[in-house]
């Protein structure tokens, strides 16, 4: 299954190179735009709501094809309205709003304002600033004929909400809508999501080559920012580097601490490349291996090929859930105290998107897997030795005839870097 299924006689889902040229189709970013837009709108129009008022910097960007980098964005002060049969309306930093006027010109200039509520509490409410754009946001919904109708928050400071709802507005949750919106990628989409994916699989040769004792987890996390910017990326959200007596219990993060010789290390790269993400684990020894390593990663990838031969269209997310192990099988008390070690998650321009699959909440509520739906499917299993651990990740997709995997770096058996 890891190979993306070139050994079943499938073609490889397509990643072609980044630039833009005339003699291949690539990317059509106009033809991205209006399936994003064309899907926010139909989810908007089947709901109860006359608009959707997002703040959550992935649905303004869905929505509006805008983006500005996550030290402004993810601060709350950017904001979006999509109302029934108008074109979005975007209130974003001041100088961003006279670059998008230039640059971004799918919707008309006065859709574009200049806005700002007060960097998450920074600026007080009581200087009005809130009071105010929820006054020119009830007048748009007014000239729209959709004041009478709900109103779809995503996410929402306290503050605004209490301001919302104090000039009349009511307001019902909308994040629902927009994952359900975003849960089917177009083919546009899948490609992006390949392309990301083709560049961590150059890391990962970076980093076999360079796992040798001495180097420090933090130097691989700095080589694969490195890397990842050469290539393109416009983020690097997040690398997790783990060695040695750190993989058990997983900690989820990186330190200054030196590799050795006999360890196992696991490493998660997450980036996005033109706004759709990565999350690609792998696992390797370091010089050489342990019947104890060698014994965690041949179950959990046991484990992860048992939960991708049950991926189909059709399938209920429960049933691939079911195919997972249970918190109990390693080492764990309950379902929440293991959560995110044996599950899967959507991957967009979110890092955690619909569906996330894990016997924690798939056998409450099941999806219907859909051809067009991508998630990362992890596997963990700690080592008998008490401390190493292995740590498996696949990106999927689902197709109408099977998963295809978009992970290609080896991982069917433990890799040995720089074997003695």
């Amino acid at each position: 299954m890891a190979d993306g299924g070139q050994s079943r006689g499938k073609a490889p889902l397509p990643a072609p190179g980044h630039m833009g040229v005339d003699y291949e189709e690539r990317v059509d970013f106009a033809r991205l735009r209006d399936y994003r837009i064309g899907r926010a709108k139909a989810s908007l129009e089947s709901s109860e709501c006359g608009a959707f008022l997002l703040f959550d910097f992935y649905n303004i960007r869905y929505t509006t094809q805008t983006w500005i980098g996550g030290a402004l964005g993810d601060k709350m002060i950017r904001y979006a309205l999509l109302a029934r049969g108008k074109d979005p309306v975007l209130w974003d930093f001041g100088s961003a709003v006279k670059h998008h006027k230039k640059y971004s010109q799918w919707v008309p200039d006065e859709n574009y304002r200049a806005g700002f509520l007060g960097f998450r509490g920074a600026v007080a409410p009581s200087v009005g600033l809130m009071a105010d754009a929820v006054a020119e946001i009830k007048s748009l919904l007014v000239e729209a004929g959709v004041a009478d109708l709900p109103v779809g928050v995503d996410i929402v400071e306290p503050p605004f909400l209490f301001e919302m709802e104090r000039q009349g507005l009511r307001v019902v949750d909308a994040q629902q809508l927009m994952l359900d919106a975003r849960c089917i990628k177009s083919s546009d989409e899948i490609m992006l999501l390949n392309q990301a994916a083709a560049m961590v699989d150059g890391v990962y040769q970076d980093i076999v080559e360079r796992l040798k004792p001495g180097v420090r987890e933090n130097q691989i996390v700095a080589l694969a920012n490195q890397r990842l910017y050469e290539m393109g990326s416009d983020q690097v959200e997040a690398i997790n580097a783990i060695s040695g007596e750190r993989c058990n219990p997983h900690p989820h993060n990186f330190t200054d601490r030196l590799i050795r010789p006999g360890d196992q290390a696991f490493f998660d790269i997450i980036h996005s490349y033109n706004g759709y993400r990565t999350c690609y684990y792998r696992t390797f020894a370091v010089g050489s291996s342990t019947q104890p390593q060698r014994d965690a990663y041949k179950k959990a990838r046991e484990w992860m090929d048992r939960g991708l031969d049950g991926i189909k269209a059709g399938v209920g997310t429960d049933e691939v859930a079911a195919l997972l192990p249970k918190a109990e099988e390693f080492g764990f008390g309950s379902e929440m105290e293991a959560f995110g070690l044996q599950f899967a998650h959507g991957l967009g321009l979110g890092l955690h998107e619909r569906p996330i699959i894990s016997r924690l909440n798939s056998m409450k509520e099941p999806v219907e897997l859909k051809a067009g739906m991508v998630f990362a499917l992890e596997t963990y299993c700690p080592a008998s030795d008490g401390f190493s651990a292995a740590r498996i990740e696949e990106e999927v997709v689902v197709t109408d005839d099977g998963p295809r995997i978009l992970t290609l770096f080896p991982a069917q058996d433990l890799v040995v870097a720089n074997p003695y």
